[in-house]
C-alpha cells in the first residue's frame, strides 16, 4: 500500500467486522529515537492463537469474496522492511492489539498518509463504535475521542454531514498544530 493510513483503515475494518465497540488508534512519531509506532487495539471477538498465527499468512483469509488476505501480511512486511517489527496480541472474547514499529527515517518507509480522512472514513463506517485516536509527534499530542464528542452533540449523529466536515477540519488542524510545533522546536 502506498500509505500507512490505508493499513490502519484495513485493520479498523477488521475491528468493525469483529463487532468491536471500542477502537483505539495511537500513532507515535519520535524523530529523536527515529521511530514511528502504530498501535491499534479493539475489544472485538478476538482470535485464538492458531488464528493469530495464520493471519500473517497472505494465503489465509476469513473473507468469502477472495482467497487471499493481504492486509495484515503487507503491514507486517512494511514494518519489518523498515528495520521495525510487527506483533499481534489477541484473545477470544477480549479483542486484538496490533503494534507496528518502523524506523521513521527509513528510505523505504511509505508516508503515513491522510490520517484525517482515514479517521473520518472509520467513523462513517461505524459511527456507533467509540474511537479514540491519539497522535504524538516528538512529545506534542493530539487526541480525538468520539464518546466525548457524542456527549457534546446531544443526539446529533457523528455521521451527520456537518459533523463530519467539522471533525475532518478539527483533525487536520490538530495534526497540523503538532507537526508545526515539532518543526519549530527542532529549529
Amino acid at each position: 500500500m502506498r500509505e500507512l493510513s490505508l493499513h490502519i483503515l484495513d485493520i479498523a475494518q477488521n475491528a468493525i467486522k469483529a463487532n468491536a465497540e471500542n477502537l483505539r488508534i495511537a500513532i507515535i512519531e519520535d524523530t529523536a529515537e527515529d521511530k514511528l509506532i502504530i498501535k491499534i487495539k479493539d475489544d472485538g471477538i478476538g482470535m485464538d492463537s492458531g488464528t493469530v498465527a495464520k493471519v500473517v499468512d497472505p494465503f489465509y483469509t476469513t473473507r468469502t469474496t477472495r482467497n487471499v488476505g493481504l492486509g495484515i501480511p503487507m503491514f507486517k512486511t512494511a514494518a519489518e522492511q523498515c528495520d521495525g517489527y510487527f506483533k499481534i496480541n489477541s484473545q477470544p472474547g477480549v479483542g486484538t492489539e496490533i503494534v507496528a514499529q518502523f524506523k521513521h527515517s527509513h528510505i523505504d518507509r511509505v508516508p503515513l498518509g491522510d490520517m484525517a480522512q482515514t479517521i473520518i472514513t472509520i467513523i462513517n463506517a461505524c459511527d456507533q463504535m467509540d474511537l479514540v485516536y491519539t497522535h504524538c509527534v516528538d512529545g506534542r499530542g493530539f487526541r480525538l475521542n468520539t464518546k466525548e464528542i457524542r456527549k457534546l452533540l446531544e443526539g446529533v449523529p457523528l455521521n451527520n454531514i456537518d459533523v463530519i466536515a467539522w471533525l475532518h477540519d478539527y483533525i487536520k488542524e490538530g495534526l497540523n498544530d503538532i507537526y508545526t510545533a515539532a518543526k519549530q522546536e527542532a529549529i
